[in-house]
């Protein structure tokens, strides 16, 4: 079920002010704070070592490129870097500041966090932090982290904790825009996905855009790659986990689906060309979303967030 591609806070945490805030006003904090306006760091030491290199962090060049791994490591947002923050559950290197940030709640949250954390926090100048972005709208945030760890698949085919449930997955079979794969993981964390699969190729990884799209829901995910999607999901079967391919040719409306509140694994197809062969022939079952416009198909990750909840619901109300 998929379709075009978009081209597209928690509680305040409180704290005694201590500075200087970006835009003018009493700021936050007394982490390791430096301007890279003049090239020096705001305890007047001169030009900091190394040529081409600014605050904690080297200086980065604007890529598009494929990251490495599963990616992640620049995080882009106010939301995707409060929360990156807030979960603690990786290491962030750098936090950069656009110099002429009007005074925000949020933004005080982020410096607060980053100093509590001994995170090196760096203010450049506008034009600056725009080189630096691989977003559109980075909203004058970014962060460099370390990358999103990869947990493997068997770890995720069981879950742990006092109140633990059956293992709740989604795949994504080839979903290739950043934006599209950002606002699914937001929907997966939000419906309460327990693990996500990703293949190792001819697929997106976390880029800065699908970071940003995410809104800090990487941070609280479990992500695993794999080398190909069928093996996966034939290992599913061996410990009991039903796979559901979600396709707009498939017998069962999603809303019927009667496996939804056991061990179930989610499988949803890139955009346009939805599921692969080979992984539509491994899925126990295939589950439509009902259309009732004129238009044939739903945007894949509209599509997703649908079948998610509904799956999400089902488990609710069998719990």
């Amino acid at each position: 079920m998929s379709g075009g591609r978009p081209k597209g806070g928690g509680q305040r945490r409180g704290g005694q002010e201590r500075g200087k805030r970006p835009g003018g006003g009493q700021r936050r904090g007394k982490g390791d704070r430096r301007d890279d306006s003049q090239g020096r760091d705001r305890r007047g030491q001169g030009p900091r070592g190394g040529q081409g290199q600014r605050g904690a962090t080297p200086q980065q060049r604007r890529s598009d490129g494929r990251p490495k791994g599963l990616g992640g490591d620049q995080v882009e947002g106010r939301q995707a870097v409060r929360e990156l923050l807030l979960a603690g559950t990786r290491r962030t290197h750098e936090v950069v500041l656009a110099g002429d940030l009007d005074p925000a709640p949020i933004i005080d949250d982020i410096i607060d966090l980053a100093d509590e954390q001994k995170v090196a926090i760096r203010e450049v100048a506008r034009s600056r932090f725009e080189s630096l972005a691989r977003t559109e709208a980075p909203q004058g945030v970014m962060a460099f982290a370390a990358p999103l760890e990869d947990h493997g698949l068997e770890a995720l085919l069981t879950t742990s904790g006092p109140a633990s449930r059956a293992p709740f997955l989604l795949l994504l079979d080839g979903v290739t825009d950043p934006g599209n794969l950002g606002a699914i993981l937001r929907s997966a964390e939000c419906a309460g996905v327990t693990g996500v699969v990703l293949p190792r190729h001819r697929a997106v990884r976390v880029t800065a855009m699908a970071a940003k799209s995410a809104a800090g829901a990487i941070e609280h995910l479990r992500l695993a790659t794999v080398t190909g999607l069928p093996k996966a999901m034939a290992r599913f079967s061996q410990v009991g986990i039903w796979s559901v391919g979600l396709d707009a040719g498939g017998s069962e409306p999603i809303h019927d689906l009667t496996v939804a509140d056991g061990p179930v694994a989610l499988v949803v197809g890139a955009e346009g060309a939805g599921l692969s062969r080979l992984v539509r022939e491994r899925c126990d079952t295939l589950a439509h979303v009902p259309l009732h416009g004129v238009l044939p198909s739903m945007n894949v990750s509209a599509a997703a967030a649908v079948a998610l909840f509904e799956v999400a619901r089902r488990r609710d109300a069998g719990a």
